[in-house]
């Protein structure tokens, strides 16, 4: 992908997290992206194009960061559940802002529902399998539980939200339960 398309597809990113999607057009994109609507339909013909473009961006940053997890030894229950609340590593996709918005998106994209739904098969099969070592008599409903502990604290303890100085204080209380559950190195 060309260095100009990224630049433009992470225009599409700083839009949804700033304006929400329903401000994502490619007017929008063009102005955003400081280029003329024509040049836009040059990289991307329709919004079908770039919504399947900007899922793919996406996608590629949180497989790159997937594949870093995974290449981190030991990998940990609590390691991986930190990873899944925070954002990815290069700070592009402002994570907090944007999963919100993605998710809103799914209910209305079938491509960004299956973009979701790709991205937590990926943290759940990993934590899974944490899990399974662990010596956990249900692997993937536990997964599913801790990942949803996790997730949904970001409804609350998100930056600017009301409770986000709770935040630490709510991992916290997430990891001593894997600790009582799975052991202190989990």
């Amino acid at each position: 992908m060309s260095e100009r398309k990224q630049q433009v597809l992470q225009a599409a990113v700083d839009i949804i997290v700033d304006e929400g999607y329903g401000s994502l057009s490619m007017r929008a994109l063009a102005r955003a992206s400081g280029i003329k609507l024509g040049a836009l339909q040059y990289h991307f013909r329709t919004s079908e194009d770039m919504l399947r473009a900007l899922v793919a961006y996406i996608a590629d940053i949180y497989h790159s960061n997937f594949d870093a997890i995974k290449a981190n030894e030991p990998l940990t229950i609590k390691g991986v559940l930190e990873f899944a609340s925070s954002e990815p590593a290069d700070g592009r996709l402002q994570a907090d802002k944007l999963w919100p918005q993605l998710w809103a998106m799914g209910q209305v994209e079938p491509l960004v529902a299956d973009l979701v739904e790709d991205i937590y098969a990926e943290y759940l099969q990993i934590l899974e399998g944490l899990l399974h070592k662990a010596g956990s008599k249900n692997p993937r409903v536990e997964s599913i539980s801790l990942m949803a502990f996790v997730e949904g604290s970001t409804i609350f303890v998100a930056p600017g939200k009301r409770w986000e100085n709770d935040d630490s204080k709510i991992r916290s209380v997430v990891y001593d339960l894997v600790d009582k559950l799975y052991g202190g190195d989990a």
